[in-house]
């Protein structure tokens, strides 16, 4: 943790040095002012790293740790979008006084209102960085929690009239530990049990890591209800690898407490390296659920696709729940094995809790596309499609800005 705290000190060092340039003209009681304003804004980073520090992120729960982490980061990244506008304003300072020691003068020509242009561009630097602070912190305490659900119709070709208008709701990412209170959960799970659907799918992450992380919303996920069943999967930080265990048994007794929260507490079906098998009228539907197999970003590979997929061969609807899409991407879009696999639904993405999505001008974007090729919404590869769930909780920043937590109303329909 020093690094992290010597580049914060640095970064706000630097990003001073422009505070100071930017109000150089100004009285000095506004000076103190802004002086005041930057240091107390700042002193809220320090904080959250003294705690991080101390109690670490796993053991720090409540408003408080969403609302301190979440102000310092947006502190921290508004900082850093400010640096490159510094960078210039110094470079420029650097060739000015190179031509000085060869002799030759240049001031900063000075704008009719009489700030400097480097001023300018300081000012221009700071204006953007306290635009992305508004932003960010609206994500923290608005964009997290701003539920979408979207509607989609899931072609599949000669689609049995038994299976026609069959309603799927699928959620995913919960990430338990993050909420600091059980109301944002109340909220999700009436949005979904309004949906009165056929089926329910949760696809993976219900926890940061700790099995305990359920425990304060176990009466309101049991009132989670569908007509036949609720489906799971895990997702990657279900098997509780990001924390450091005393030993491989109690790493394996939270794993084995958290799977035994979904099956025996709350009721779910939860699928490991399984399929189940529903019909109507000799008619078959298969529900297939992988545990976590991932091709990006090294999270690890725990699941048996030819394991879940033996029995479900034959059926008429071949319907895949695996949490991450890369696997989609690297496995089952490329092996003529699974061709029959008419849909996979993923998560995993959160659509990285950032970007900008305008379906009426059909604008969409995130950091997420640079890792992930498919991370949010529905996708095809001749006959075979992907559903990448944008999740319904958050982890790390404590919020979302422009990619809202989404709750997926699927109805089957004939291709």
């Amino acid at each position: 943790m020093l690094f992290p705290v010597i580049f914060t000190v640095l970064v706000d060092l630097y990003v001073f040095q422009a505070v100071k340039s930017s109000f150089s003209g100004s009285k000095a009681s506004t000076q103190r002012v802004i002086y005041i304003i930057y240091f107390s804004l700042s002193s809220i980073t320090y904080i959250a790293l003294t705690i991080l520090l101390f109690k670490g992120y796993t053991d720090w729960h409540g408003w408080t740790k969403n609302l301190l982490v979440g102000i310092a980061q947006t502190i921290f990244f508004a900082k850093i979008l400010i640096i490159p506008f510094i960078f210039i304003d110094d470079i420029i300072r650097g060739l000015r006084w190179t031509a000085g020691l060869f002799g030759s003068t240049s001031e900063d020509i000075i704008q009719p209102n009489g700030i400097s242009r480097l001023q300018f561009l300081n000012r221009i630097g700071l204006a953007i960085g306290s635009l992305t602070f508004g932003g960010v912190l609206y994500g923290v305490l608005r964009g997290g929690f701003n539920y979408q659900k979207i509607a989609i119709k899931l072609p599949i070709k000669n689609l049995p009239e038994e299976w026609r208008g069959l309603k799927i709701v699928q959620i995913s990412d919960f990430h338990l530990g993050s909420f600091a209170s059980t109301t944002p959960v109340e909220k999700i799970v009436e949005l979904v049990n309004q949906e009165n659907a056929d089926i329910i799918f949760f696809t993976g992450d219900l926890v940061n890591s700790l099995a305990k992380e359920t425990e304060p919303y176990l009466d309101i996920l049991k009132t989670l209800h569908c007509k036949t069943k609720i489906y799971s999967i895990l997702g990657n930080h279900d098997y509780g690898t990001y924390v450091e265990w005393d030993s491989d048994k109690e790493m394996n007794a939270n794993f084995q407490k958290l799977i035994d929260t979904q099956k025996n507490i709350l009721g779910w079906d939860l699928l490991m390296d399984e399929n189940r098998i529903l019909e109507r009228n000799g008619k078959k539907l298969a529900i297939i659920g992988v545990q976590y197999i991932g091709h990006t970003l090294r999270f690890g590979k725990f699941g048996n696709l030819d394991k879940a997929y033996s029995g479900a061969e034959d059926a008429d609807i071949q319907l895949l729940l695996s949490h991450d899409p890369s696997h989609w991407d690297k496995e089952v879009s490329q092996n003529k094995l699974y061709q029959n696999i008419q849909h996979t639904f993923s998560g995993h993405t959160h659509g990285f809790q950032f970007g900008v999505e305008i379906p009426s001008l059909g604008l969409k974007w995130s950091p997420a596309k640079y890792v992930y090729p498919h991370w949010a919404g529905l996708y095809n590869s001749q006959e075979q499609y992907l559903y990448v769930n944008r999740g319904i909780g958050f982890l790390g920043y404590p919020g979302r800005l422009g990619i809202s937590p989404e709750i997926t109303v699927f109805e089957l329909v004939n291709a």
